[in-house]
């Protein structure tokens, strides 16, 4: 997905949206714009395409135009087998499609996205998530979301919001590269008391926290060029125990971003 590359900052500061001065041409800058809010306000009795047809109508869209961009955004949106319901009819994931379509139905450059997963179910999320990614590979889209599994899932670029401050930004290999954060181990022990496992593990130099997982699992977080992997490797072999996991899933996209908040 593109990641603000629509939104052009001169040298003068002047932010410009499909060529246009956001400050001095705020008007044509909104034609521009696509937006879904968190909440997604509905009129619920209205059938789908009745909806679509007067959101089409309040953007601007020619006349003319009208019903190919209709047509347009039920086959982009999935909406097909629902269009002759009432938007009160649907299910929220089908809701959220038809937010999507109601803010992509006059065919903007930008699209900015409030929360669009909140409050839907995991196969809902997994729809309008690859929805998402599928609407991204034609436009910039702006996704503001506190779900960090769905930023790492659904974004090829990051911007890190603290305060009111950009405190970081980047691809989320570039941010991992970026942070200054402890290094995260997986290891799983079988067959062995885990409270025996636990305490030799944060006895070991450069761990920092042991936090127990499921099945004889254990996340570790680790000082940064320690070498805890072999460490934990040679205290198994010594005790003789069936290791059988032991690997760096890398820096969690949660990590950095409690690391950048949080001070």
């Amino acid at each position: 997905m593109k990641m603000i590359c629509g939104l052009v900052a001169p040298d003068q500061g002047t932010i410009r949206v499909g060529g246009h001065s956001v400050s001095e041409e705020p008007q044509i800058v909104r034609r521009h714009i696509g937006y879904l809010p968190e909440n997604n306000p509905l009129y619920e009795d209205m059938p789908v395409l009745d909806h679509l047809r007067f959101s089409a109508k309040v953007q601007g869209v020619p006349e003319g135009r009208i019903r190919e961009r209709i047509a347009e955004m039920v086959r982009v949106c999935g909406l097909d087998a629902e269009k002759h319901k009432r938007v009160g009819e649907l299910s929220k994931g089908y809701r959220q499609r038809v937010g999507l379509a109601q803010a992509m139905v006059h065919d903007p450059e930008v699209l900015i996205l409030d929360e669009p997963t909140t409050g839907l179910d995991p196969n809902q999320i997994v729809e309008i998530r690859e929805l998402i990614k599928e609407v991204g590979r034609a436009k910039t889209v702006i996704f503001s979301t506190h779900i960090l599994p769905e930023v790492e899932a659904t974004c090829d670029r990051i911007l890190i919001i603290s305060k009111g401050r950009i405190v970081a930004h980047g691809s989320p290999a570039d941010l991992r590269r970026q942070a200054q954060g402890r290094a995260v181990l997986n290891v799983r022990v079988e067959e062995i008391d885990a409270s025996i496992v636990h305490s030799a593990l944060a006895g070991l130099p450069g761990v920092e926290l042991v936090e127990t997982r499921a099945q004889g699992g254990f996340s570790l977080q680790c000082a940064p060029d320690m070498p805890v992997a072999r460490s934990v490797s040679t205290l198994c072999a010594e005790r003789h125990w069936p290791l059988t996991e032991l690997h760096s899933p890398g820096t969690r996209l949660e990590d950095i971003f409690r690391d950048l908040t949080l001070n």
